[in-house]
Formats: structure tokens, C-alpha cells, sequence
């Protein structure tokens, strides 16, 4: 039987020493006792897995609205997807398996439905109430949203945890770190969640395109990663284009970005010759990530994706539509505060009535927004 001491000395002897380990965490907010058999960063990542918020992911947009079918990926399966290959970083290059996982399965608890057409329009509608970024709302969740204990708001999750969520950046994630010493950098750990994160949405999000069928095979051609996943599984341009293929080539893919990845951060670690996490936070650039060609690759995938996936014409159709129906909803809560729930209207005590709103919208899930609407707007629907 091996117990949180036995836990803790066991990453105390296989991690490197740059890593994050638990025993060295600067606690929580509230003081509580630990668990018994799990590390603080293992009893986090249990906590978010119990949220709420979490189980409304399986709900929420990726890139296609739940209502298109059931073969795209959702916010959640999205998120699992990030955590796998945070995990597999991690254990590569030696860092904190559990708090890379965590962080990586939180970072997106505060999105709110119809994915980032949904998270412009409430910050459109909330832009003279203090706007809204999902990050900032991710951390709102789990520090104040989700109630669970009585003896305080949120979940109390460690420091470390809490940090990796306010650095968590990506060209799609705003780092929110005000309160966690914003002049230095998030850990190895935080830091391989957001390129994980980076890493997984391009990689899926070009194979959801292609599942759809809104991308063709040949004009992906023109992007060098997947030449070199293509050559690298030994598929020749003229083999026929099949889902088996599709699949083979997308595995390769993620396999070759992850190489390129783990093998550059190692060189930028190696480097540095950091001995501990707090040197990890005061270098002054990210100890991870891909080298010139790799990066220069990345960038030309992520112009393509933007260009030929998210702004395709159907998806601007599911973008249009979102925004009409948060709006609606937004305004209706405004005008007419008392069609909202008991539960929510509580919160009127603790927060403006916009901010009230804008939690409450943030927390649907594509279905329940487009039946609410419904529900509000079309006469023949039951209330």
C-alpha cells in the first residue's frame, strides 16, 4: 500500500529535478487536510473530474455545433484529447504527469457554448461589464462558480494548479495571470499544457474538417506537416484518399509533431541547466516548445486551418446562428430578470445582474441554449 508520503517520494526520485512535485506545492487558498493516498495535484485533477462544469463539456462546440452529429469532436472529447497528449510530454521530458493532466483537462471548464463564436459574442455583450475571456472564467469556476463545500466557494485547489490555468496561453487563450505573479513564467508543467492544448486543435480540428468533408485532401497537401506525416507512414499521393488513410496519417501526424516537440523542449531544458521550478519561472523565455522549421510548419497549418475550416461558409452559418441566439438570450435576461431561474437569480446578492447572466449563458451547452431560446421566442414551445 503506498500512501501520499510514499507518493511523494516517489516523484521525488524519478522526476527531473525541474519538475513540479507535490510536496513542494504552495498550498491552497483554504487550509484543509490531505488525502491520505493521492498527491494534491492527483486530488486536484480528481476534483475537476467531478465538476459540473466538466460534464458540460460533452455539450459544447469544438468546432461543430453538437446539432451537425454525433462523429465530431466536443469540447470534452476535445479536452481528453489535450490531456493524453499532455501526459505523454510529460512523461517524456521527465515533469509532473498528474498537474500537466489536470491542468490540461480544466482549461477549458469555462467555455461557454457554440465554442469561440460564443466566447466573442458574450465578450461583445459584457464589453461595458468587464467583457469575457474564457480563461479568466475557467479559474472563476473553479475558484468561486462551483460550489461543492460549505466551508468555501470553488474546489481549493493548490496553488500550482491555479497558476497553470492563468498562464494557460495559446492563440485562442488569453493568459489571465494577475494574481499569480505575472512577471514570471507558468511552470514546465503549465507550460506543456498550453501546447498540448495547441497541438491537439490543430491536429483534430484538420481531421474533423476532413471527416466533414469542408476540407479537401488536396489543398491540405499544400501544408508541410502533413506531407511529412504522409511520407513518414509511407502513403504515396496517388494511394486512394479513405477514412483508413485519414486515420493513419492523422496518427502519424500528431506522432511527428509530438517528436519535434519533445525534442526541441529537451534542447531548450538541457540548455538553460534549470535545477528547479522556480528557476523554470524565472527564465525569461518558454523552456518548451518547436524549433524554427517545426514552428514555421505550425503556423503555416494553423493559417490553413483558419482559413479554409473556420471560415468556411457552413461554419460561419453555426457562427451566425450562435450569435443571434446568445444574443437573444442576453438581452431577453436584461430586459426581464425575473424569467430567470430561483437559483440564479440568488446570485443577484454577490454579483451585477450582467455578470449574473453572462455565468449563466457561459455554463449552457449548445442544446440547452438553442432550447432555451426556443423555450423564450417561439410561441408554440412549452416554457
Amino acid at each position: 500500500m503506498r500512501t501520499r508520503h510514499d507518493l511523494e517520494n516517489l516523484e521525488q526520485l524519478t522526476l527531473a529535478p525541474y519538475a513540479m512535485q507535490a510536496r513542494d506545492s504552495r498550498g491552497r487558498e483554504y487550509p484543509e487536510d490531505e488525502a491520505p493516498y493521492r498527491t494534491a495535484f492527483q486530488r486536484d485533477r480528481e476534483r475537476v473530474l467531478h465538476t459540473t462544469a466538466f460534464r458540460r463539456l460533452q455539450g459544447k462546440t469544438q468546432v461543430f455545433v453538437v446539432t451537425e452529429g454525433d462523429y465530431y469532436r466536443t469540447r470534452i472529447t476535445h479536452t481528453m484529447e489535450v490531456a493524453q497528449i499532455g501526459r505523454t510530454i510529460a512523461r517524456a521530458l521527465g515533469v509532473n504527469e498528474d498537474l500537466v493532466e489536470g491542468i490540461c483537462l480544466a482549461h477549458d471548464l469555462g467555455h461557454p457554448p457554440f465554442g469561440h463564436s460564443g466566447e466573442y459574442t458574450l465578450d461583445a455583450l459584457m464589453k461595458d461589464h468587464g467583457g469575457f475571456n474564457h480563461n479568466q472564467h475557467s479559474i472563476r469556476i473553479v475558484t468561486l462558480l462551483e460550489r461543492r463545500y460549505p466551508e468555501w466557494p470553488g474546489l481549493n485547489l493548490t496553488y500550482e494548479f491555479r497558476e497553470g490555468l492563468a498562464k494557460h496561453e495559446t492563440d485562442y487563450d488569453v493568459a489571465a495571470p494577475t494574481d499569480f505573479e505575472p512577471k514570471l513564467r507558468g511552470t514546465l508543467e503549465s507550460q506543456i499544457a498550453s501546447f498540448a492544448d495547441e497541438l491537439a486543435y490543430n491536429a483534430h480540428d484538420l481531421d474533423d474538417g476532413l471527416r466533414a468533408g469542408l476540407l479537401n485532401v488536396q489543398d491540405v497537401q499544400e501544408t508541410r506537416w502533413w506531407q511529412r506525416a504522409r511520407e513518414s507512414a509511407r502513403i504515396s499521393m496517388n494511394t486512394p484518399f479513405d477514412e483508413l488513410i485519414r486515420h493513419r496519417i492523422v496518427r502519424r501526424l500528431i506522432g511527428e509533431m509530438v517528436t519535434e516537440f519533445v525534442d526541441e523542449s529537451t534542447r531548450r531544458i538541457m540548455t538553460s541547466e534549470v535545477q528547479s521550478a522556480d528557476e523554470v519561472r524565472a527564465q525569461p523565455g518558454l523552456l518548451v516548445g518547436y524549433r524554427n522549421e517545426a514552428a514555421e510548419m505550425n503556423q503555416e497549418l494553423k493559417t490553413f486551418l483558419y482559413d479554409r475550416l473556420y471560415r468556411h461558409y457552413r461554419v460561419m452559418r453555426m457562427t451566425s446562428k450562435a450569435t443571434r441566439v446568445l444574443t437573444d438570450l442576453f438581452k431577453a435576461y436584461c430586459d426581464e430578470p425575473r424569467i430567470l431561474s430561483d437559483s440564479t437569480r440568488a446570485q443577484l446578492s454577490q454579483y451585477p445582474l450582467e455578470r449574473v447572466i453572462c455565468n449563466y449563458i457561459a455554463g449552457m451547452t449548445d442544446r440547452f441554449a438553442l432550447d432555451e431560446h426556443a423555450r423564450l421566442f417561439d410561441p408554440h414551445e412549452r416554457v
